[in-house]
Parts: structure tokens; C-alpha cells; sequence
């Protein structure tokens, strides 16, 4: 069957993994404490997940929970995060990185992307923290490493910020996946992809309950 997007299931352990893959997720983000918009989870949990499901696996690096402006502790807290996902063989990970005038921290991600190579490098809502996220997605094409952009569109959901997405995606083009999220469930997907035609959704309902 041809799979005209890709559904992401944001799950946070591994029966939800198992879950989500059997409900038709596509692609799965790992993550803990989602509460708080997600952390990073143990090594433990992501050789558990990654034993059980044969879809892609991306995995959430954020060292703490707060603002994503980071000290050199911090981003040296999530290269050896991503070591972990290199040794387990995820697909990728998602993270992002902010100054504190509210735009993308470029030299901190060029160096993690870089760092986290062959993984896929996904930037993660810290994007829509900043002022302009149209602006934001601009430097990170300049940049060339990066896979896919996780973003509401600078709004706390994708309906609310689905103009600012059109507008990403339109300007993306096939360089960079811009994948809507925000409140994404099974039950408004199908409007927004009428809408967005986008190549991917994040979301934690995506595919229906998990638990």
C-alpha cells in the first residue's frame, strides 16, 4: 500500500512503541517526561524500544527540561547523548538550540549535527520560540545537514499556525522535511493534510491512543 505521509508517533516507552507500530505509525520519536515537552531518555529505554519495533526510531536529545539555551557542559551533556543513539542505531535525533535573543544558536547545532553524523538531524520546536521561525528555517538550509524541521508554525498548535506552515514547507521545498505538529491527532489529520500536504505529522495521538 503507498503511503502518501508519514505518521510519527511521539512515544515515551517501549509498550507504547509497540503500540503506535501496530496502530501504523511509520515513525516513531522516543522520548521521556513529556510533561515538560520531552527529555532525553535513558540508554536503557532506547535499546528496549529498538528491540521491539522495525520502524525508524528517532530519539529526542534535550539535556533538561526549561529554555534550549545551553552552556558548553549542557552541549557536551548531549553529544555523548547522541553517541548512545549512534552505538543503538536509531534513525535520528531531534534536538534544537537557542541564543538568548530568541534565534536558532547556528554555531551549536552545526556542531551537533556534525557530531551526530550519518544520523538524520532533526530540529525540534525550539523553532517556533523563535521570533520569526520563517527567518529560523532559512539559516537551517544555509546549513545543509539538517533532515527534517519539527515545528507548530511558531503557534502551540499546528491549526492555529498552519499558515506559517504552508509558508515553511512551501520554502523548504524538498531540501528539508518540515514535519507539523501541535495537538496532531487521527482525528484532524486528514483536514490538515488537505491543507498542508506535507511528507510527515508528529504527534503523541497520531494514531490513536497508546496506552
Amino acid at each position: 500500500m503507498h503511503i502518501s505521509y508519514i505518521k510519527e508517533a511521539c512515544i515515551t516507552s517501549k509498550t507504547e512503541a509497540i503500540n503506535a507500530a501496530l496502530k501504523g505509525a511509520n515513525r516513531l520519536e522516543l522520548c521521556v517526561n513529556l510533561e515538560c515537552g520531552g527529555l532525553t531518555p535513558s540508554s536503557l529505554i532506547i535499546n528496549e524500544v529498538m528491540a521491539q519495533v522495525q520502524i525508524p526510531v528517532r530519539v529526542m536529545i534535550r539535556p533538561r527540561s526549561g529554555d534550549f539555551i545551553y552552556n558548553d557542559a549542557e552541549i557536551e551533556q548531549m553529544k555523548a547523548s547522541i553517541a548512545s543513539c549512534k552505538t543503538a542505531q536509531v534513525e535520528g535525533v531531534v534536538f534544537g538550540v537557542l541564543k538568548k535573543d530568541k534565534t536558532l544558536n547556528m554555531e551549536a547545532i552545526k556542531e551537533l549535527s556534525e557530531y551526530a553524523q550519518p544520523l538524520k538531524i532533526v530540529i525540534h520546536k525550539a523553532i517556533d520560540a523563535c521570533e520569526d521561525p520563517v527567518v529560523a528555517l532559512k539559516s537551517l538550509l544555509k546549513l545543509s545537514l539538517i533532515d527534517t524541521v519539527l515545528t507548530s508554525g511558531g503557534s502551540e498548535t499546528a491549526e492555529d499556525g498552519i499558515l506559517i506552515l504552508a509558508q515553511m514547507i512551501k520554502i523548504a521545498g524538498s531540501k528539508i522535511e518540515i514535519m507539523p505538529a501541535g495537538k496532531i491527532t487521527e482525528h484532524n489529520l486528514t483536514k490538515l493534510h488537505s491543507h498542508l500536504a506535507a511528507n510527515a505529522y508528529h504527534g503523541k495521538l497520531i494514531v490513536g491512543a497508546l496506552n
